[in-house]
């Protein structure tokens, strides 16, 4: 557990995100570069995952977790430390972005999914939860840490910083805990004493519909979320708030977060697991709609319930969704299966902020952004009540149960 949190606290897509509004400035003093340029690392990083998450899956079966986990946070370091070396053009920044995720291919979101999953069965979805804290700690930490190293030195600092994080944090933990576990599906020994079985496997579950409900619908909602995040602060500003105000408003969204995150995960381990994701998804679109309705007289109290309704969904989507395909579809298959939903969504959580854009150039409001958050928070929420009676634990659950539906 402390091993996957470490790793889930350290990991690239968590580290590179959480720093860039620390970065920014400094960049922009460094090296001349605006901040909508700055802004498109931002998909880069993004597309790093995607390729990532779909390599993450098929490389800790072919060649083992650990030996992939312990090579990763290895390279990491270097990774990190060649961004310091980049010149004045803007497209070493991006491609820096977009190769570090895939350095550190093997300490994705999937591999601290998987581990958990395979170690912990009738409490797998609060060990989820507690791991996925590690994103919240991030947020919390990385942004002062990186300011005082910046301060004594330079931008540089920032990525060393990063880069030392899974070195001397992560690396250790997983050199004595990462063991092989329960599950050995996941060494490159049983993969090829059940490589036809597991091949079967894998297509059978991958074009499921059960599979694509869940892709579907988690996307939709990944999409309105990251509408909501990017886009709250300044909509509160437009309503007459101050930027202490709208930043005072916004800071209980952190703590919405792992208080979602943490009640959705105790709960999935004694109710109806899609049940419990449709209710905590829906909490959004309440959300979207106290934020419409808003104008210059709103209480404080209302658009901070908003903003917390916000988080409670933004929490509780990431372990709801690594639980219910471990559950739904066992854990032969787990890594690529949960590589291609994280694909998906992450490609989604690139693309919706585009959208989002030309919605406001179009119509100068933040009115249909609203309405798209909310019906995909509507939508999605409705989508996982089909997927109908979750598969028994049972051991292991070695076996994907439910993917034939």
């Amino acid at each position: 557990m402390l091993l996957a949190l470490a790793g889930a606290a350290t990991t690239v897509s968590v580290t590179l995100l959480y720093s860039f509004g620390t970065l920014v400035l400094p960049l922009e003093r460094a090296f001349g570069w605006s901040r909508g340029d700055l802004q498109i690392a931002v998909a880069c990083m993004s597309g790093g995952v995607v390729v990532a998450s779909q390599l993450a899956g098929w490389l800790n079966l072919r060649w083992g977790m650990r030996r992939m986990t312990l090579l990763s946070l290895m390279a990491l370091p270097l990774a990190f430390l060649s961004i310091t070396f980049m010149g004045k053009s803007i497209f070493w920044l991006y491609l820096g972005y977009f190769l570090i995720p895939i350095a550190g291919v093997g300490v994705t979101f999937v591999t601290w999914t998987q581990l958990v999953s395979a170690w912990f069965n009738h409490k797998r979805g609060l060990a989820l939860a507690l791991v996925l804290c590690g994103s919240g700690i991030a947020a919390a930490v990385l942004p002062p840490a990186l300011t005082w190293a910046m301060e004594r030195w330079d931008w540089r600092a920032a990525y060393i910083f990063m880069g030392l994080l899974p070195l001397l944090l992560t690396l250790p933990l997983a050199l004595r805990f990462l063991v092989p576990s329960p599950v050995a599906d996941s060494t490159p020994a049983s993969a090829k004493r059940g490589e036809t079985a597991a091949s079967a496997s894998f297509r059978l579950s991958a074009r499921s519909r059960k599979f694509w409900i869940l892709n579907t619908a988690l996307t939709l909602v990944v999409s309105a979320v990251v509408g909501m995040v990017t886009n709250t602060v300044p909509l509160l500003r437009d309503i007459g708030l101050t930027a202490t105000q709208a930043s005072s408003v916004f800071s209980v969204f952190g703590i919405a977060l792992i208080s979602g995150r943490l009640l959705a995960g105790w709960l999935i381990d004694r109710l109806w697991a899609p049940g419990v994701a449709a209710v905590a998804l829906f909490m959004p679109c309440i959300g979207c709609l106290l934020l419409w309705t808003a104008d210059a007289g709103s209480s404080t109290l209302m658009l901070t319930a908003a903003v917390a309704l916000v988080g409670i969904g933004a929490g509780a989507e990431f372990d709801l969704s690594a639980y219910l395909i471990s559950r739904y579809f066992g854990l032969k298959d787990y890594g690529r299966l949960f590589g291609i939903h994280l694909g998906l969504i992450t490609a989604g959580s690139m693309l919706a902020p585009l959208m989002f854009a030309a919605m406001y150039k179009a119509t100068g409001g933040y009115g249909p952004l609203l309405a798209w958050c909310a019906g995909c928070c509507v939508v999605g929420p409705l989508l996982l009540l089909t997927l109908g009676r979750q598969p028994p634990l049972s051991g292991n659950q070695e076996e994907p149960t439910g993917q034939v539906a």
